[in-house]
């Protein structure tokens, strides 16, 4: 059994004093992130629990960015991490648009909006609450905490990128974010959970190559399954039409270099994201190669590229 996620959330409490500051019940503690990582589904070539732990350490990572960490409460960590690590619980597998349209319960219990974060949020919620790890404080202390564990995982929501991005972008251009602000400190949470989310292309080439192929895997299993019940294939799902590499190209072009380049700007840049962004650009040219190559073979589809809906994290120490 993997243990990735507890392991790693046990330790980074340690790290950032949390059990103690929040005096918190060890045993409460380990029977709510044991209830997360068993709520992820193993079979999930992609969204299991390790890719929570890896969102996780991607968000220590930028939780640790000078411009940040000299800010942050302890509260703000403890939901930043919280929300990284249950970010995406119960994952099905399959992406909003599928459930939709097989009329899933998920997809008529929240009216078509926010479908899957919201499952997640409220899954988090039901195992907070279970675990009664949060029953010792204030009870609008705790709902507070929940509150924001919702907002902070709602925005991971692919569909809200450009909003998010805007407000980003708009933030640095007019030089207003007061991180001695809760409300700006919150968004700039969201805005980590939501780097943290989608920075697998920021990895190094062997640990971004293989999450990439694990999320085009599940991609294609859920294109198998609307053939299978003679559904339209979603975009990317054609696993005849959509190569690994055109939708890598598209994801890293449409949604992860416009985010981390505004995350750039906000570091100053650091170290870090000098890093990062390095192996971003050294990662979309070799998936330009390989997109070439596939191309070129007598029996290669030519296509577009297309914008990638949905990618993740990666793997590794502190991201390179």
């Amino acid at each position: 059994k993997c243990n990735s996620l507890v392991t790693l959330m046990c330790h980074l409490f340690n790290v950032y004093g949390l059990i103690h500051h929040f005096q918190l019940d060890m045993v409460k503690l380990h029977r709510f992130l044991g209830m997360v990582q068993d709520d992820y589904h193993s079979q999930n070539p992609y969204h299991n629990a390790v890719h929570a732990a890896d969102v996780t350490q991607a968000m220590y990572c930028y939780l640790k960015e000078p411009k940040l960490a000299e800010q942050l409460s302890p509260a703000d960590v403890f939901l930043g991490l919280m929300a990284a690590a249950a970010h995406d619980v119960d994952h099905p597998g399959v992406n909003q648009p599928f459930l939709i349209k097989t009329r899933h319960h998920l997809a008529s219990l929240y009216q078509n909006t926010s479908v899957l974060e919201s499952h997640h949020w409220r899954s988090t919620v039901g195992m907070l609450r279970e675990s009664g790890l949060l029953s010792h404080l204030p009870p609008d202390m705790s709902q507070d905490m929940e509150q924001q564990l919702g907002s902070l995982i709602l925005a991971t929501d692919i569909s809200r990128q450009n909003e998010f991005l805007l407000t980003f972008r708009e933030h640095l251009d007019n030089q207003d974010l007061d991180l001695q602000l809760a409300s700006h400190r919150h968004f700039m949470l969201q805005i980590a959970l939501k780097c943290a989310d989608i920075c697998n292309p920021c990895r190094v080439w062997e640990l971004s190559r293989q999450w990439s192929e694990r999320v085009c895997e599940e991609f294609y299993r859920q294109g198998d399954m609307e053939r299978k019940f003679d559904l339209e294939i979603s975009p990317l799902c054609n696993q005849q039409a959509d190569s690994v590499p055109t939708i890598q190209i598209g994801f890293i072009s449409y949604i992860v270099e416009p985010l981390f380049e505004e995350w750039h700007r906000f570091t100053d840049p650091s170290l870090l994201s000098q890093t990062m962004m390095g192996h971003l650009h050294k990662n979309k040219a070799r998936w330009s190669l390989l997109r070439y190559a596939h191309n070129s073979e007598p029996q290669a589809h030519s296509q577009a590229e297309k914008p990638g809906p949905e990618g993740g994290g990666g793997e590794g120490e502190c991201i390179p």
